[in-house]
């Protein structure tokens, strides 16, 4: 039997954005993390432009994780177009973000330069964040 010609975009539903993160709640690489305390879809754009500003602040020493990725297609139709007709065409890709997801992990700077640099980094984001360090830090002299 023949198959159905699969679309490159897979068809996903916008989805309702409600409760806390079940994953990725938890630092997994570095000793400072990123944590949102918001919902909301974070573009690659905007991702793209917290990276920048916490590895200039860092001075490209350590080492920075971001551990979401804008997989999710987001359809729009052009202006003055009539109801029906079908699906709109891709516009573009989100990471949909709950609360406690942590967005950004570092390691290898102090304390000082991960906070500040990370401070930086949610300037750029569309929610509001919270500073974490793992639990079993200890401040090298």
């Amino acid at each position: 039997m023949l198959q159905p010609k699969r679309s490159k975009f897979r068809r996903m539903q916008k989805g309702r954005m409600k409760g806390q993160a079940q994953r990725g709640n938890q630092l997994a690489f570095g000793s400072f993390g990123l944590k949102t305390l918001e919902s909301a879809w974070l573009t690659g754009s905007q991702i793209e432009a917290a990276r920048q500003a916490i590895t200039r602040y860092m001075k490209r020493e350590g080492q920075l994780w971001i551990t979401v990725f804008p997989d999710k297609p987001i359809t729009k139709k052009p202006a003055e177009v009539r109801m029906g007709k079908g699906k709109g065409s891709p516009e573009g890709f989100v990471a949909p973000i709950t609360p406690g997801r942590i967005l950004f992990e570092a390691e290898g700077v102090s304390l000082e330069i991960a906070k500040e640099a990370l401070r930086l980094g949610a300037q750029k984001l569309p929610v509001a964040t919270k500073f974490i360090i793992r639990r079993d830090y200890e401040v090298e002299e």
